[in-house]
């Protein structure tokens, strides 16, 4: 009897244990197939470098740029210099006497114009105002000469490519002291930076006093300014307002009324019209901050040029009840409401309900849920309709609201578009296609012969195990494996589509007969971008086959992406993009479309590799591996690539992406605030001052409020 029960238990207790065992393991193999109680991955590795610190440099230590030694990169590119290591060791308690000690030498004015006195064609000097009390002039941008000593070299990029000066720095008062930084509001100014280091300040002011900018008007501004010098430019169309409206499709409209008083002239005197398109949204919030970074665009680049630049506001209206079609009054009321005081008159209204009017058709794929006629999605459909509507601008830069850049404006854009210029199209998208950086890959030229090779004869890294065809479900598993592709075809001429039909009456061919190395130089560029352009094939970034319209049955178009929309874009390019969406009923993602179709229409485009700097000691071999870890050593065509999803994290301790954090925490320790308790007025005065940076592009900075020093009777904002 007792060994009955003895199996019955011990039978109950087998049965239960396998039954346990069953329910674990299926609990398991779910926990796995949904990615559950996973370990959390481990830190990256840019983490573990140590921060780099003489970004931070102050006023009182400038050097000349020839006799600086740069904290980083090193010439090996890896370890502390052991110049670095004793000057670190040095007394702290000297090092601060000597600075505290030191005056700063006088700030110098800041002038990159041509001199507009040898124009062929006379440029007239523009004013903020006109009246019977005068003209009202703003005071010149200044630099100091030489870089706060140990100041880091750029990882990425280059100055002397483009010309562009890296001798000189720039602290706040010097950049930003002419737009209303450092002086009270009761002058006119934004009220901050009043207080901490202010030596030198003063010179900004010394010849030009400051600005009231409380009574400017930069609609009249702007408009005085072209008209003085519309015998500078090709005839404008006299298109009154900037409604958006549907038009004929004759590639713009017309005017009998047109404005052809250039018609006599020389026409290889006159110059092209440049428009730059702020992109904003009818309730943006402005502040202090984004207005002095305005009236830098505008005086940099519209009044100081005699208007070879119009400056002009892109306004998302994302209220669909905001009834702007109904009438002129309605539109007119709420364009004023989207805009500070000082820049009403100057902008153009548009909402997504409206772009599905005029784009009709589209199919709706509702791409990650979100409408193909969405802001997110298809964010140039504006900019391509404002092209079609106003054909007299012949470059068109999409400008973001979280752009900044603390050197001058005209000294870089003038300075890269005549760059791109100059670029042969032989090899052009294959060097768009990857990150420069010189202390890896040496002068321009060794990088472009690098490119060529790795093109030609494709290189043995691992990235190329997955490019091209892991993406593609016709191709067996095994035969993946096996192939590993090498030598790429380089892009030559237009890349259409193999099942789609487009409008290809103003494609670019490659010449008959020709210098392949001169094809290209002396045109100017139809796209120039701030990124590399690369190939999302291959890649994890979750966007790339966001394509509408196309034929995709045998494979998707051959395309490109370019993160980030801070570019230029030419009409011919635009209006390329304006066709296919609208008569040919194609789009693609926003950062993938006029990349994409200046490749399949055969228009030059231009990754400008411009000045990057990185927050940490990186080993820049390690720095090139990574940022260049696509197929054969490009960006893109591989799960490997930086821009895929699960590795754009390596982009945060830059100074350019769309969200590097080094970006934002740069620009306000620049303007002298602390972050994460580093940096602030006490810290400037009782140590090197403030600080001083080279020419540097930044993105995103958002929400940068300026500390405001109140005194009685002045008001709490600027941007109302």
């Amino acid at each position: 009897m007792g060994n009955r029960y003895f199996t019955l238990v011990l039978l109950t207790t087998l049965i239960v244990f396998i039954l346990t065992l069953s329910r674990q393991s299926w609990s398991s193999r779910r926990e796995v197939a949904l990615g559950l109680n996973r370990p959390p991955p481990p830190p990256p590795a840019w983490e573990k470098f140590p921060f780099l610190k003489r970004y931070y440099g102050g006023v009182r230590t400038l050097i000349a740029k020839a006799e600086n030694t740069p904290e980083y990169p090193n010439k090996d590119g890896d370890s502390v210099s052991e110049e670095r290591k004793v000057d670190e060791i040095d007394s702290e308690s000297q090092k601060r006497n000597d600075r505290l000690t030191k005056s700063i030498p006088p700030s110098e004015t800041y002038d990159p114009y041509p001199n507009y006195n040898s124009a062929h064609v006379a440029v007239r000097e523009c004013f903020l105002a006109e009246d019977q009390n005068g003209r009202l002039r703003i005071p010149p941008v200044r630099a100091y000469n030489g870089v706060p000593k140990g100041m880091p070299d750029p990882v990425m990029g280059s100055y002397d490519l483009f010309g562009l000066r890296n001798d000189v720095c720039f602290e706040r008062f010097g950049r930003l002291g002419p737009y209303g930084i450092g002086y009270s509001r009761r002058l006119g100014g934004t009220g901050a930076e009043m207080e901490g280091d202010r030596e030198g300040a003063e010179q900004v002011w010394k010849d030009v006093q400051e600005v009231d900018w409380r009574k400017v008007d930069w609609a009249d501004a702007q408009r005085r300014c072209e008209e003085a010098n519309k015998h500078r430019f090709k005839a404008k169309h006299k298109d009154g307002a900037h409604f958006f409206q549907v038009r004929s499709d004759d590639g713009g409209p017309q005017d009998e009324s047109a404005d052809h008083q250039n018609s006599n002239d020389d026409e290889s005197k006159l110059l092209p019209r440049t428009v730059i398109l702020i992109r904003t949204w009818h309730d943006f919030p402005y502040n202090d901050e984004h207005i002095v970074f305005l009236r830098s665009l505008f005086t940099e680049l519209a009044l100081m040029t005699g208007a070879e630049f119009t400056i002009h506001f892109l306004i998302h209206v994302k209220d669909a009840d905001q009834q702007i079609w109904a009438d002129d009054e309605i539109y007119q009321r709420v364009l004023n409401e989207s805009l500070p005081t000082e820049f009403r008159g100057m902008g153009t209204l548009w909402s997504e309900p409206q772009m599905a009017m005029l784009y009709p058709a589209l199919p709706e794929t509702n791409y990650r849920n979100l409408g193909v006629y969405g802001v997110y999605r298809s964010a140039w459909m504006p900019v391509m309709f404002f092209a079609h509507q106003h054909p007299e601008y012949d470059y068109y830069w999409n400008a973001e609201m979280d752009v900044r850049y603390t050197g001058h404006w005209y000294e870089f854009l003038t300075k890269v578009s005549n760059w791109a210029k100059q670029q042969p199209r032989k090899g052009l998208w294959e060097r768009n296609a990857r990150f420069y950086i010189p202390s890896e890959h040496g002068t321009w030229d060794d990088f472009s012969h690098m490119v060529r090779v790795q093109t030609e004869h494709g290189t043995a890294g691992k990235s190329n195990l997955w490019a091209g065809l892991s993406n593609d479900p016709d191709v067996p598993d095994d035969i993946k494996e096996q192939v590993v592709p090498k030598a790429e075809k380089p892009v030559w001429g237009p890349e259409p589509p193999i099942d789609d039909t487009l409008d290809n009456s103003t494609d670019v061919n490659p010449p008959a007969t020709a210098d392949k190395s001169d094809w290209g130089v002396g045109e100017e560029a139809d796209l120039i971008t701030f990124n590399p352009i690369f190939d999302p094939q291959g890649t994890t970034w979750i966007l790339g086959d966001d394509t509408t319209g196309y034929n995709t049955t045998r494979s998707q178009p051959k395309r490109r992406t370019t993160i980030n929309t801070f570019n230029r874009l030419s009409k011919r390019l635009l209006l390329a993009m304006y066709r296919d969406t609208l008569l040919g009923r194609k789009t693609m993602f926003t950062e993938m479309w006029p990349a994409s179709c200046a490749l399949l229409h055969g228009f030059k485009a231009v990754y400008a590799p411009h000045p990057v700097y990185i927050d940490r000691r990186w080993p820049t071999s390690f720095l090139a591996a990574t940022f260049n870890a696509g197929r054969n050593g490009a960006t893109g065509g591989s799960r490997l690539s930086v821009f895929s999803d699960d590795r754009q994290h390596n982009f945060r301790g830059t100074t350019w992406y769309y969200d590097a954090g080094f970006a934002p925490n740069l620009w306000k320790r620049w303007l002298g605030y602390k972050v994460d308790n580093d940096g602030g007025e006490m810290e400037e005065v009782a140590g090197e001052g403030r600080m001083c940076l080279p020419s540097i592009l930044l993105h995103p900075v958002k929400g940068v409020d300026l500390i405001f020093q109140h005194e009685e009777g002045e008001s709490e904002g600027l941007g109302s």
